[in-house]
Order: C-alpha cells, then structure tokens, then sequence
C-alpha cells in the first residue's frame, strides 16, 4: 500500500512504485546528458539473472 494524501475530501493513494520507477528514470537520463556532454557513450548497468 502506498502513502495516502488527505486533501480536504479527498483522498489520493501514491504509487510508492511508481515514484522510484520515475525517480530512477531521471536520474538514468541525468547520466545520459552527463556523458552526452563529454562524447561518451552511457554505462548500462547490467541486469542480472538466467
């Protein structure tokens, strides 16, 4: 379950998820600009698994 928000009568849920989902997305395209600046290509990060 998420944070709950309590605006008047209202009543809004925050997708905790969402929030890092998007967190990360700005910060991976920080990155990108970063190196984009220096004429490099970005580092992926290596996602793991079989």
């Amino acid at each position: 379950m998420g944070k709950l928000i309590v605006e008047g009568n209202s009543v809004y849920e925050i997708d905790e998820a969402c929030i890092k989902r998007k967190e990360r997305q700005e910060k991976d395209q920080q990155a990108v600009q970063e190196t984009q600046g220096r004429g490099q290509r970005p580092k992926r990060k290596w996602k793991g698994g079989m």
